[in-house]
């Protein structure tokens, strides 16, 4: 794995833990004090501070990269929820929702006080699902809800470095991360027919062979 791989990763996990952190302080001093067990702990699954939480991290990510970026690195997340503790349907539902909620109001706002804001209404007018009890709310998070993945396309910008060029790369289907070197490696070998290679100034570009979907075409 490559340096700029792990830097990514670095920066995906340190402002996750930021977001995690601020939402919990906003709950806190805005809405309403914790709940704690008998040992002390706050109560903040499957409940109105789990709910906020996971839009507010996924409205800072939406923030930070985008809407459609964001909304796969969340359903990465859950995936790893499936592999590692095989979680309820129930909670994966409840947590894929409220990541939109959080999605779209990132989409409208620049600061994180505006976002926190937003998401503080939404969950006072029920916009959130804040249960993973179906008799209670049997919102469903739809199919229709994910971005397509073009098999012949399914790579995705994920890191640009400082001046725009994308660095980072990742696979929505293998949900393989690859630098900008191993891109043009696998291109080169077949792997991506989709792609090709473009040299700009000296470097090695991976590109995408032109069609009429936007989502598709690398920026």
């Amino acid at each position: 794995m490559t340096d700029t791989i792990q830097s990514f990763k670095n920066e995906m996990i340190a402002l996750k833990k930021e977001a995690t952190q601020e939402a919990y302080e906003y709950f806190q001093e805005n809405i309403h004090s914790f709940e704690r067990d008998d040992k002390g702990r706050i109560k903040a699954h499957n409940n109105d501070v789990d709910a906020f939480r996971h839009a507010y991290v996924s409205g800072v990510m939406t923030q930070k990269y985008g809407n459609f970026r964001a909304n796969i690195l969340g359903q990465l997340q859950e995936l790893d929820g499936d592999i590692r503790r095989d979680q309820p349907e129930e909670e994966k539902n409840m947590d894929l929702w409220n990541n939109a909620v959080g999605r779209k109001y990132g989409e409208q706002t620049k600061s994180r006080e505006k976002l926190a804001e937003l998401l503080k209404q939404a969950l006072k007018d029920s916009e959130l699902i804040i249960t993973i009890d179906q008799s209670k709310d049997s919102r469903k998070y739809g199919q229709d809800d994910d971005q397509y993945i073009d098999s012949e396309k399914p790579v995705i910008v994920i890191k640009e470095n400082e001046t725009g060029r994308n660095e980072v790369f990742l696979d929505l289907i293998k949900r393989d991360v690859m630098s900008r070197e191993s891109f043009v490696a696998q291109i080169g070998s077949g792997q991506y027919p989709g792609y090709r290679v473009a040299m700009i100034e000296d470097l090695a570009i991976p590109m995408s062979k032109p069609d009429k979907s936007p989502e598709n075409n690398l920026g």
